[in-house]
């Protein structure tokens, strides 16, 4: 298939392969961002009109949307916004990404130093999400290359902490931005996923009555806890169940919101019941529930299930909390990125997205139509395996650049 933005781009291919590589160079966990973010700043000026920082203050952390996870600082990780402006007159787009990086897999040799292997470049970020922060930049040189002058504006943001809850684009959405859509760049091997779930970070804690494992009278704080993920675990399976036909594009999944207890911590000896233990984990939830009614269902499902205990000596902490964010397959935005989708060759296919991202802050509050797309392949993100081939980045850059063309019209 012809296409002139393929054409072009594939004489960036060294740029956008030097970006990464230097990109994946920086140790971006969350907290360690900063470096990073001043790089891009350098970077996107050689290709934007405008680009600047946008400042993540410890006031952050009073947002009823803040997630933490983790214990974090601000005062020297800034987000970076970028313009590409137009000449008046046009519709804007707006495109988000994120530099941080989850920490290196068990056994994940040299992670922060990208190797490329015929033609897929390994190492932690590479597709999720540095490989999109390249996809960007290569949009903004390529359509410079081409000479292509729009009406409407492309405004970029590249934001911190997306992995630990999103608290990057909370403080983006706040600091105010207007436009006619968003496409949150992700890998999802160029789906387009206009329907995506939210999800709830739990942590909770059951107490128990220490005691000798000879003794009477002991409660265990550890049996109790299972308890507990039995009735998350119906929870789940009610909730999914009152879900199904309302949402066809999550219908096509066996559990499009999946229930994960990772952490289960109890006792200090073998021979004694627990006097308290604790459970974390994550429950996904579909656009016909808000996070709020999760929270309290959640947390009535354990209080009011008949176990007087655990009505008494039950605590629960949400930690990271998203809605599901929702527009029609047959969008006029899902539309047009289809439609560019296939002018590169591939297969413009829509699904449901069954993990969570940054898409709904864009979606549900600043109500900006808003679409995840992106080049590479979410099967490796998170791995030691982690990698990205240069010519999705290239494709996604050309499909997006026939998109602006008549989008920002």
């Amino acid at each position: 298939m012809t296409n002139h933005y393929l054409n072009a781009v594939a004489g960036l291919r060294a740029n956008a392969a030097g970006l990464l590589s230097e990109l994946i160079g920086f140790e971006s966990t969350v907290g360690n961002e900063g470096p990073v973010m001043r790089y891009m700043h350098e970077r996107m000026a050689q290709v934007a009109d405008e680009v600047e920082f946008v400042e993540v203050t410890e006031a952050i952390k009073d947002d009823p949307d803040y997630s933490y996870p983790v214990v974090t600082i601000y005062g020297d990780r800034p987000n970076v916004r970028a313009v590409r402006r137009g000449t008046g007159g046009g519709r804007t787009l707006i495109l988000n990404t994120h530099l941080d990086v989850v920490p290196p897999s068990s056994g994940h040799v040299d992670p922060f130093r990208a190797r490329e292997e015929d033609g897929v470049i390994f190492g932690r970020g590479a597709c999720d999400a540095k490989g999109q922060v390249t996809t960007i930049w290569l949009l903004f040189r390529l359509l410079d290359e081409l000479g292509i002058e729009l009406p409407g504006d492309i405004i970029a943001h590249l934001v911190i902490e997306e992995e630990i809850g999103g608290n990057g684009t909370v403080a983006m959405v706040r600091h105010g931005e207007a436009g006619d859509a968003c496409v949150v760049l992700e890998p999802t091997d160029f789906t387009l996923l206009p329907q995506v779930r939210g999800a709830v970070w739990f942590d909770a804690t059951v107490f128990g009555q220490a005691g000798h494992s000879g003794s009477g009278g002991t409660v265990s704080a550890l049996l109790k806890a299972i308890d507990v993920i039995g009735l998350f675990t119906d929870y789940h399976d009610r909730v999914l169940a009152e879900s199904r036909g309302k949402y066809p594009l999550f219908d096509q999944f066996e559990n499009p919101m999946p229930l994960t207890v990772g952490m289960l911590e109890a006792g200090n000896w073998p021979a004694q019941a627990p006097q308290q233990a604790n459970l974390k984990g994550v429950l996904g939830l579909l656009p016909d529930r808000t996070k709020e009614q999760v929270m309290a269902e959640m947390e009535a499902a354990v209080r009011e299930s008949g176990d007087p205990w655990l009505a008494e000596h039950f605590e629960i902490e949400f930690t990271y909390r998203h809605d599901a964010n929702v527009i029609e397959p047959d969008h006029p935005l899902v539309l047009a990125l289809q439609q560019a989708v296939a002018s590169i060759g591939r297969e413009p296919k829509v699904s449901a997205m069954t993990a969570s991202c940054d898409a709904w802050l864009y979606n549900n509050q600043l109500e900006i139509p808003t679409v995840v797309f992106g080049p590479g392949s979410l099967s490796v993100a998170h791995s030691d395996r982690e990698q990205i081939p240069v010519q999705e980045i290239l494709d996604a850059a050309a499909a997006l650049a026939g998109f602006v063309e008549g989008f920002c019209r």
